[in-house]
């Protein structure tokens, strides 16, 4: 069923980091209702908009990099491409500080 997805282990990290995430913020929702406020973003949000937004800023980050490595490795001449974890890590910090600050 899941054979056309190329499931490495970056993949399956950050596939898996979204569903913990989702189920933390199911239960966070239930025993905490969320209230709108203002952050650095444009507009009044709820932790399950900042969520949102975060998750497709991490989903970009993680496609411009595999886009990019090519062009990283020969702009910062590295003997390889860099390798996809720091793709990962730079989406969920980015992730982080939209929860945090949005």
């Amino acid at each position: 069923m899941l054979d056309w997805m190329v499931w490495t282990l970056p993949v399956a990290v950050f596939f898996s980091c979204i569903a913990v995430m989702l189920v933390g913020m199911t239960v966070w929702e239930i025993k905490s209702p969320t209230t709108m406020r203002r952050g650095w973003l444009p507009i009044e949000t709820t932790r399950g908009d900042r969520l949102f937004i975060g998750l497709l800023t991490a989903a970009y980050i993680n496609l411009a990099f595999v886009g990019l490595a090519g062009k990283l490795a020969e702009w910062l001449g590295l003997s390889a491409e860099p390798t996809i974890w720091w793709g990962f890590a730079i989406s969920m910090a980015a992730l982080l500080l939209v929860m945090r600050k949005g």
